[in-house]
Formats: structure tokens, sequence, C-alpha cells
């Protein structure tokens, strides 16, 4: 995710903890001709890994084009193993709120994606995805006729300002901050600290509003991404008139094709159809089905028995973010019926050994480089499933990237997968490493933490180091390891993309002027050239910013290597025989909810 706040990085650990696969101590693949991984693969993904573009009037007309053969009726099940983690859109930063947010509410902008993978934005409640003038500065939207909320309320620019300024309020805690920042500067709640609550509001120079329809985005640098970001679920219409502050969490109102009939706490959500959506309005989401029943008590297992069997209310189920269970992978993958049944893709997560640069034993770039080459990361891949559960990393940009280039791989682990000791013992001899020398590795309590701490202390032990094994609890994993004066060596961390775009790994990450507590920079680098490369790819266009975040992108993995690339995440996901329309999504690394229907409704 991006220029975020220490609010964001608890966000992001729940992404990455429980919303990546999660396919610990899973058997190895079967071997069978029907186990083959119908994924993309990395070559397909950087073929079609292709520059969000931007959409005009044209592309943003509704309706959305029809999914072949799709019928109308019936409802359908989700499976989830908890509650929704919220239902506001300001508060909305993980998966399972973002595919939720699909169905319900409506921004801006929003992605469309075509049957190849490829994203566009275009206009949501808006014409377009957006008019920009002063080389970027200024963003201008006007918004589309007859959007209207669940109660008939027509939308105007007053519901727009709202929104933005609602995200100022201290009780909106968990969502993103990038146009805040844009706007207001890293402290921008000072800018408006009551939100517009007590009548204030953002000054037109920075928010304005002209006329009913129009509104109006005024930044004083560039903001080419302003267009995905919008997209984003949390910064979805909060209707002025429907906004009841902290209650809008359990009962929001929807401007999307389907409302909240009934919410209970812990246990279930009903949605059923929003009559107030005209689908000529909307040129990504459908209608087809008459509600969903979430039940967000059904543990991983039991949703993948259950759709393994594939019986009675089953046969209209999904999986919503969760993914097959490890333990009954092999019959998933093994049974050719069951396997039609899946959706497989990456996921926008690397997983990386992130080097505390900051400590006094990660400072020579020759141990570093050493504990890189000795990783066996063919290992790691394999206790998270196998090929099913993630592919080895040659480097940090994900192949769900625009740009990202399969060859890639200057510490050699296309060839030498389970990694180069020979290497790695030469590198540390040229140190001047001591055997012996202890090293403290922190770990998540979970059991793909578990795993991956007995393969990085063995590899690390046969290095002649002593590896000092450090549980922490997975609630606060991340905020341990996002302490400046943290006491830990290394420690394994994931992150993924906020929208398709390299910026949105390299600012939080990597950008040194971002070093603080809190922060996701986990490594604590701060390089002088990477910094320097990082504003100028922020103000520049899309295509050319590309070339920009390749050089950085270079430079932190061969000349500096703050952490070690280790592997790139994939998702499975099961679903009913009854479903029609499933497929992957690219831009949410999890079922297209979008185009979703029943065959036999």
């Amino acid at each position: 995710m991006k220029p975020i706040r220490t609010r964001t990085v608890r966000a992001i650990a729940v992404a990455i903890t429980a919303g990546s696969l999660a396919l610990t101590g899973c058997s190895s693949d079967s071997g069978k001709d029907n186990s083959k991984d119908n994924s993309k693969s990395k070559e397909d993904a950087a073929s079609q890994s292709t520059p969000v573009a931007y959409g005009d009037a044209q592309a943003s007309n509704g309706p959305a084009e029809a999914v072949a053969g799709a019928k109308t009726g019936g409802t359908i099940n989700v499976y989830q193993q908890s509650d929704l983690t919220h239902m506001d859109p300001g508060q909305i930063y993980v998966s399972d709120a973002g595919q939720f947010a699909n169905l319900v509410h409506r921004g801006l902008t929003n992605f469309q994606e075509d049957d190849k993978g490829n994203l566009t934005v275009v206009g949501d409640v808006a014409t377009d995805s957006g008019k920009s003038s002063e080389g970027g500065k200024t963003w201008t939207y006007t918004l589309k006729d007859g959007i209207k909320d669940e109660d008939g309320n027509a939308i105007t620019s007053a519901d727009v300002r709202h929104t933005i300024e609602r995200q100022y309020a201290k009780f909106i805690f968990d969502g993103p901050t990038y146009v805040q920042n844009w706007l207001s500067g890293a402290e921008y709640r000072k800018a408006l600290p009551d939100g517009p609550y007590k009548g204030k509001h953002l000054p037109d120079s920075v928010l304005e509003t002209p006329d009913a329809k129009t509104v109006v985005f005024h930044f004083k640098t560039a903001q080419p991404d302003l267009p995905q970001a919008l997209a984003m679920a949390g910064y979805a219409i909060v209707p002025e008139k429907q906004d009841t502050k902290e209650k809008y969490d359990k009962a929001p109102a929807s401007l999307g094709p389907y409302k909240v009939a009934e919410y209970k706490a812990g246990k279930s959500v009903t949605l059923v159809k929003n009559t107030q959506w005209d689908p000529k309005t909307d040129s990504v989401r459908h209608q087809y089905v008459d509600g969903y029943n979430f039940s967000n008590t059904i543990d991983q297992a039991s949703q993948t028995k259950r759709l393994l069997a594939d019986q009675g209310e089953a046969k209209n189920a999904i999986q919503f973010t969760d993914s097959v269970d490890p333990a009954q992978l092999s019959t998933v993958i093994g049974n050719a019926a069951a396997k039609k049944r899946t959706i497989q893709g990456y996921q926008p997560y690397v997983w990386q050994l992130s080097y505390n640069l900051d400590s006094a034993k990660m400072k020579d770039k020759k141990v570093r480089d050493a504990i890189t080459y000795a990783i066996p990361n063919q290992s790691m891949v394999q206790a998270d499933g196998g090929r099913y559960g993630g592919e080895v990393a040659g480097g940090l940009m994900a192949p769900t990237l625009p740009g990202f280039d399969p060859t890639y791989d200057p510490f050699g682990k296309l060839k030498k997968p389970n990694g180069d000791p020979a290497k790695a013992k030469e590198l540390l001899k040229e140190a001047g490493v001591k055997e012996g020398t202890k090293l403290s590795y922190a770990y998540s309590n979970t059991p793909r933490g578990q795993a991956q701490m007995l393969i990085i202390k063995d590899a690390l032990n046969k290095l002649g180091f002593d590896v000092q094994a450090k549980e922490i609890d997975r609630a606060t994993f991340y905020e341990q390891v996002g302490k400046l004066k943290n006491p830990y060596d290394l420690y394994m961390t994931g992150w993924g993309q906020d929208w398709p775009s390299p910026g949105t790994v390299i600012t939080p990450v990597y950008d040194g002027t971002q070093v603080a507590d809190g922060s996701p920079n986990y490594s604590h680098i701060n390089d002088k050239q990477v910094n320097e490369l990082i504003q100028k790819a922020v103000t520049q266009e899309p295509e050319e910013a590309a070339k920009t975040w390749e050089q950085a992108h270079h430079r932190i993995v061969e000349e500096i290597n703050p952490g070690a690339p280790v592997y790139y995440s994939k998702q499975i996901q099961l679903y009913g025989s009854n479903i029609g329309g499933a497929r992957y999504s690219t831009e949410s690394s999890y079922i297209d909810i979008n185009d979703l229907y029943l065959k036999q409704p």
C-alpha cells in the first residue's frame, strides 16, 4: 500500500496474513496429469501486464458488457471465516471489505477488467476517469445523471466533498490516506480536525464544488495516479444525508447493485437488490442474482469440505477471500471435476526476508547478499502450498504489476531455486564473519510463520550463524518489526500494491523519507538516489514513470539489498457447480465478484 501512516500498517498486516494464500504444511504436488497449475505463468503475467488505461466517457457508460450465458435470479451463498472488517467505505483497506464494497458501494472511479485481465480506470459515479490540467495538479470530475442512494436521494458534488472531508475526522482510522495526504500533507487531520461535521470545509483552493455536478481537486504537486487512488473502496461515496458517523460501519447506505438487508455482527450479512441502482450508469457491475447470503462463521477447512462435496446450498456457494484448505488441496487438485471449479492466479504480494539496516550485523552488504544467496526459495514455496501457493521470486515487484520482468533474477534463483550456499560462504569469508555469530530472526506465530522460521534457521545455521528465533504474536507482528529500534536482525515480511503501479510498493516500503515508527519501511532503507528516483517517478505519467520505477527497483535489489526476494504469492479458490461467470480477477486477486450468476436460478 502507499504514503501511509501507522494505522494503515495494521490493515496491511491483516491483508497479508489473512488475505494471502495460506497453504502451509500441505503435501507435495501429486504429479498426476490433472494436477497441472492453471494459473498464469510469470511469462503470461508479464505479457498481459500492460499499464492501466484511463477510460473516457464512452468506456464509462453503462450497462456493463453482458456475461455470456448469464441468467437472472437466485441467491449466492458466501463462505467467510470471520466477520467483514468494515462496511464503512472510509474504513475499508483490506480484501474482504474491498470485495464487499463492489457489491454495495460506488466511487468516482472504478476498475474495469477485460477477459485477459487488463485494467481500465473508468468513471463510476463520474462521467469518465477524470480530466487533468496544470500538468496533473488539478483534476476535474463531472457526475453522471441518475446516481441515487438506496433511498432515492440524488448524489451531488456535496456528497463527494463530504466523502473526502469525513476522511479527516478522527473516527476514520483504518482507510487509505493517499488523497488526504496529497491535498493537505502528512498532517492532514490538522486541516479539518472534526471533518465536515461542525460546518467547516476544506478551502476551494484545495477541494472545489462549483456546482452540483462538478468536483475539482487541487494539488500542490502533480498526481497522475489520482484516478486509480479514487478507485479504491476507501474512497467510495458516503451520502451526506445518510452519514451516521461511527454507526455507518454497521449500516451503510448503498449506491451499488445490492444493499444490506440484515447484519448480524460476527455471524451473517444478507444483501438484496438495490432497486435504485441503474445499470445504465454502471459500466462495471451486474445485478444477475437476487442477493447474497454471507455466512461469517465457516472456517477454511469446512468451506473446502462443503464445496468439494458440492451438495445442496453449497452448489450455489463461493469462497469470498479465503482459499482452499491446505490439508485438502491435493484432493481438490486431484479431482478433475473439483479442479474445474477453481480460480487461480497471482496475488499482489511478494514475500521477502527484510534486513534491519540499523543492526550492526546487517550493515555489510556482503552479509546481506550471502544470506540472500543462501535462502532455499523453493523450500519456502513448498511450505506454502507448492506451485499453487507461490513461485520463486527474482525481484521485489509482483507479476501483477505493469512492466513485470519474469527474467529479472540478479541472485540466480531461477537456476538455483534452493540457494547457493557455496557463494554465500565465500561472501561471508570476505566479510570476515566469525563462526557462531548470533542473528535474531523474528517470526509470526502462525503455521506459515513457523514453517518459514524452520527453513530460514536451518539454512543460516548451515552457514555458521547461530540463529535465535524470536516468536511474535500474529496480531502485533507488523507493529513490532515496524519499530525503528526493534531488537531483530531480520524478519519475513510481505507487501501488496494498492493499485497496479510500482509506486505503491516502492514508495511506502523503500522511501527513506518515510522511515519512522509504524512505517512499512521495515528495513529502514534511506538511500539518497532511491529517494530522488521516487520523487521523480511520482510526478511522471505512467509510461514514463515505469522506466524510473524500474531503475529504482534495480538499485534497491542489486546495489543495496534491503530485503531478499523470496516468493510471489498465488491464490486458489473453490466454488459450487451452479455458479456461473466465475473467473480470477487481476484487480482483486480473488474471484471476480462483478460477473457471477447462477446457472440454474
